[in-house]
């Protein structure tokens, strides 16, 4: 068994690395053949067993929470995992929800109530989107993470925590810092130690893994024969950016997969979904801010001609060679792509 394990190691962390069996093992749920999230694996393997806080950040939807768990697992402590969405919560909520009250603390509080940081004792407390914490709570956390010190709601008593604060955000928590929203000495104290998990976008390698994963995970969960994936699905989903990144591909190939009927999986869903998301407003905002998807001249700006001519043969690598998807990206019929190419090579 132990040989088994090792081998799979080799495969999933690389030859030349000292891994933790056990570690590895509570990593298996993130499926990746990125060297960059292999490196994140050895740094998670590192900080894990230490009492010290985590910020884990990234885009919406790359995993921050199965981070985090796998972080709890590896870490061996006794106590739960408890999660709490920190958005939106006023301070009074805040207050209650993490470090509870007494009997009679507020109007209604009929009991007194244990809050989730009890709860979490001896284990990982996870607070996701601690970007949109508020000011006064803000106070709360930084002296709980300093001092290990809380007070539930209508008690004098100082209490004392043990529990392992990891923190999660899509924020950019030092913009949040300048514009006065966020603490200074509580970003500091967040990120003693900081993994920040790279979007889709820039992990093309992982698609072809994890459209494979969820193809089996939809075809188990809707009671479906796993369909044949056709050749192009790959190339048309390695030209798209995912702003929902790993999230939305899950979404995508399980409405595939519920619409399928025939021995291959339909493209439509995926051309749908991906002309929509193309088409709104936001999608074209982020790509403003995608240093990759900008364009930059020289000094010398290229004439219409040449500039086509650099669009054109981009779209024919990016879709590898595929002219039906190239023309997608390049917002042109099939038809008139292979009139351009037609021409060229006249």
């Amino acid at each position: 068994m132990a040989n088994a394990i090792q081998e799979h190691v080799v495969d999933y962390i690389g030859n030349e690395v000292n891994v933790n069996l056990k570690a590895v093992n509570h990593l298996e749920d993130i499926i990746t053949n990125n060297d960059e999230m292999h490196s994140i694996f050895q740094h998670i393997q590192s900080v894990a067993p230490t009492s010290q806080a985590i910020l884990i950040t990234g885009e919406t939807g790359v995993g921050k929470e199965l981070i985090a768990k796998s972080i709890h697992k590896i870490s061996n402590k006794k106590g739960k995992m408890i999660t709490v969405n920190v958005a939106g919560l006023d301070d009074n909520v805040f207050s209650d929800t993490l470090f509870g009250h007494v009997k009679g603390a507020y109007t209604g509080a009929e009991n007194a109530r244990s809050g989730l940081i009890e709860k979490s004792s001896g284990g990982t407390l996870f607070l996701d989107e601690i970007g949109d914490l508020s000011q006064t709570s803000q106070i709360k956390l930084l002296r709980l993470l300093q001092e290990g010190e809380y007070m539930p709601l209508g008690q004098d008593d100082i209490k004392y925590s043990n529990a392992r604060i990891i923190t999660a955000t899509n924020e950019d928590l030092w913009s949040l810092q300048r514009s006065g929203k966020f603490r200074q000495d509580l970003n500091y104290r967040l990120r003693t130690h900081h993994i920040h998990i790279p979007p889709l976008r820039e992990r093309k390698d992982d698609i072809s893994l994890l459209a494979n994963h969820f193809l089996n995970k939809a075809s188990n969960e809707l009671n479906k024969k796993k369909p044949t994936s056709p050749r192009e699905l790959i190339s048309l989903l390695s030209t798209y950016s995912f702003p929902g990144n790993i999230r939305e591909l899950e979404s995508i190939i399980f409405d595939a997969v519920s619409r399928h009927k025939s021995r291959i999986l339909s493209l439509d869903t995926f051309k749908s979904h991906i002309d929509k998301v193309r088409g709104t407003l936001s999608d074209i905002t982020d790509m403003e801010h995608d240093d990759s998807l900008l364009v930059s001249f020289s000094s010398e700006l290229p004439t219409i001609k040449q500039a086509t001519e650099l669009l054109v043969t981009e779209a024919i690598q990016r879709a590898d060679n595929n002219q039906t998807i190239a023309a997608k990206m390049l917002g042109i019929s099939r038809q008139a792509l292979g009139k351009r190419l037609k021409n060229r090579n006249l």
